[in-house]
């Protein structure tokens, strides 16, 4: 068994086919957890989550992309967020990639702001970083209270990496690790701090890529297997404990 702890099946790419690419995926023995970035997202999350009994979850919150184009808005995420079948706040965080660098204080302030609806629900959260590990960690460090959470699609140096795993925070590892040199951060962070995901449809392990017969290939969760091969090869580990730990993982901190 596997768990996609970063999916996004709620987004148009699997508009014709959601559903197919969840059975798939059942029928894999991959769970997944859709990942909401606005509110559309985050609602479509939950409602495909609530049609499953088990292996399909949500995850609802504003991404820092987003935060010019629609508010934060605090209840009704938390209404959104009280459904059985979300199991964490985010993705949230904070992006300062050169178009959204203008956003810098909004950002930090949605970022608060799901902080602290986490911290009400006591739920986990799920941080989208880029380019502003050195802001975010700061952020966390001050936070009173943090908590629990994940930092998903980890990029970041060793020294970054450790920063979160003393607060108590996992990472996230997805296709991006077979495009970039992450080697360090696999080998030296503990595989019981370690979470898997595809962040599809985007992407796509290389593995996987290589497969497709034309053109770019759409990511999805039973892709996720590559990235626990990848993981495993680094660490020098069998696969088989790296699925079963970071499951373990996954259902420790999600509570799934």
């Amino acid at each position: 068994m596997l768990i996609d702890t970063h999916a996004h099946l709620n987004f148009n790419a699997y508009k014709a086919d959601a559903d197919e690419v969840i059975r798939r995926s059942l029928e894999n023995d991959v769970w997944l957890i859709n990942v909401g970035s606005q509110y559309s997202a985050s609602k479509r999350a939950v409602e495909m989550a609530e049609k499953h009994c088990e292996g399909v979850y949500a995850a609802v919150g504003l991404h820092p992309i987003h935060v010019n184009e629609e508010e934060f808005y605090y209840e009704k995420y938390k209404a959104l967020a009280k459904s059985k079948k979300v199991v964490a706040i985010g993705e949230t965080g904070l992006d300062y990639k050169s178009e959204y660098v203008s956003s810098k204080e909004l950002q930090r302030t949605v970022l608060c702001q799901q902080l602290d609806l986490a911290k009400e629900l006591n739920l986990p959260i799920i941080f989208h970083c880029r380019l502003a590990h050195d802001d975010l960690i700061k952020i966390l460090s001050e936070n009173s209270s943090p908590t629990a959470g994940v930092i998903h699609c980890f990029t970041g140096n060793w020294a970054e990496a450790q920063e979160y795993l003393k607060m108590g925070f996992y990472l996230g590892f997805n296709g991006i690790i077979f495009k970039l040199n992450l080697d360090e951060a696999i080998a030296k962070t503990p595989l019981d701090k370690i979470l898997i995901e595809t962040d599809c449809p985007y992407l796509t392990p290389l593995p996987a890529e290589a497969l497709a017969k034309a053109g770019p290939l759409r990511n999805e969760p039973i892709f996720v297997k590559y990235v626990a091969e990848k993981i495993a090869k680094i660490k020098n580990l069998s696969y088989e404990e790296v699925a079963k730990i970071t499951t373990e993982n996954a259902q420790k901190l999600f509570k799934i």
